[in-house]
């Protein structure tokens, strides 16, 4: 058995890889000690066990989170898995055919969103777009 503080290295060196040293220390920072043990959950299990897996590669990965934040209406995480998914190598054509699979199967509005999300992420959203 993998010991959790391994874990928890290997997942918060991955996080930072993805998302940016800063981002992920002031995401850390916001939800201080009483947030701490939901944290090491993340940094451990979700990018050091599940992330670290060989069976997806990372950018497939990113899509497959894009399709998840994306359904379930999730707009803060769908932002922070936008800004992976272009770390991971995600190019904008997946992202929108991702988002596109969205809407044909868990609805339009779900989509609406996370498209003007990530044309904000990608650069490319109109001032007045909303």
């Amino acid at each position: 058995m993998v010991d959790v503080s391994e874990l928890n290295e290997r997942g918060l060196r991955l996080r930072k890889a993805m998302f940016g040293e800063e981002a992920v220390e002031q995401r850390m920072r916001a939800v201080g000690e009483f947030g701490a043990p939901l944290q090491t959950v993340i940094n451990a299990y979700i990018y050091g066990d599940v992330w670290s897996r060989g069976g997806l590669s990372h950018d497939v990965r990113s899509l497959v989170m894009l399709g998840i934040t994306a359904a379930s209406n999730r707009a803060t995480e769908f932002r922070v898995h936008v800004k992976g998914a272009i770390a991971n190598g995600c190019t904008r054509e997946q992202i929108q055919d991702v988002l596109l699979l969205v809407a044909m199967y868990c609805g339009v509005p779900a989509s609406i969103e996370a498209h003007r999300i990530a044309l904000e992420e990608l650069g490319e959203a109109e001032p007045d777009a909303r």
